[in-house]
């Protein structure tokens, strides 16, 4: 890896009710990359890192509305909320046969994102080793990539509308170590199929993804589950939105929780009947209780 190097810190302000967001940009491999964050309103020692990934297309700043919810609570949770921009609004996820920039220059996103975890250790004295992740769509691949292939550091995720390439779609090098995952997929959701299937971002193929079972068994299988979940219908708070949602559910000691939230209704899109992200947060909770991490 090429030397790292920081930008001055830039300061932006925005109307969505952050009193003051800021951005930071690193050099990696030649290459600038950017990220967004809250300014800390206290102390943030031993705070873990989320990082709350945007869509195919999008930037940073488009998850800090959805993510209002749980930024508003994220010191008292003990969480750093980071958004980062993917490489020219995109990721290298995956899907090998991605037709973005970042997919065809390669770009190192591991190195990336170490890299952002150790600038808020250094800066901010956040947990230096370990970190969770939240993405949507495109945002949600690379979160499976990162629990794929660094997952001594990335040890939960919570992903929404994105499920797993098939092993001919892939260009991923799994080393298959259990962590916590928790899946939300909507069976109307007619880019990320429910049932799996070509995927198609601008005119063009990115290749076929699982079904959403496969990738729940996936999950599942590498943190030594068998048998059936356990089942649950979640309460429906408005009937008429067009949505429920079941919970299925592998958690048993000694195991990180494997969780597929299927969304009968939903597109791709976040999820009505739930805010994902305190869901989300809550979950990673679980998972740091279980490694004794608070």
């Amino acid at each position: 890896m090429k030397k790292i190097g920081f930008l001055i810190l830039t300061i932006l302000f925005y109307s969505n009710g952050f009193a003051q967001t800021l951005s930071d940009s690193l050099l990696i491999e030649g290459r600038y990359r950017s990220f967004y964050f809250k300014k800390p309103a206290g102390k943030t020692k031993n705070q873990t890192i989320i990082f709350v990934m945007h869509g195919s297309g999008g930037n940073g700043t488009n998850m800090m509305g959805p993510a209002k919810n749980l930024q508003a609570v994220a010191d008292s949770l003990g969480f750093f909320l980071v958004y980062p921009n993917g490489y020219k609004n995109y990721w290298n996820e995956c899907r090998k046969n991605a037709t973005s920039v970042a997919n065809k220059e390669n770009i190192n996103e591991q190195a990336f994102f170490t890299a952002m975890l150790q600038h808020f250790n250094k800066k901010y004295r956040t947990r230096k080793k370990q970190f969770f992740c939240i993405g949507l769509s495109g945002g949600g691949h690379m979160s499976y990539k990162l629990a794929m292939t660094m997952p001594e550091k990335c040890i939960g995720i919570t992903t929404v509308v994105a499920s797993l390439p098939d092993s001919v779609s892939t260009d991923c090098e799994a080393a298959k170590k259990s962590v916590a995952v928790l899946i939300a997929n909507g069976t109307k959701d007619g880019l990320n199929k429910y049932d799996g299937g070509d995927i198609v971002i601008n005119g063009s193929s990115w290749g076929v993804m699982q079904s959403t079972q496969q990738c729940f068994k996936y999950w599942a299988t590498i943190a030594g589950y068998s048998g059936n979940p356990v089942t649950d219908e979640l309460a429906d708070p408005d009937p008429n939105n067009g949505q429920n949602i079941t919970r299925y559910a592998y958690n048993e000691k000694g195991k990180p929780a494997v969780v597929l939230l299927k969304v009968t209704g939903g597109e791709h899109a976040f999820p009505k009947d739930v805010d994902i992200f305190i869901t989300g947060a809550n979950f990673f909770i679980q998972e740091m209780k279980r490694l004794k991490l608070r």
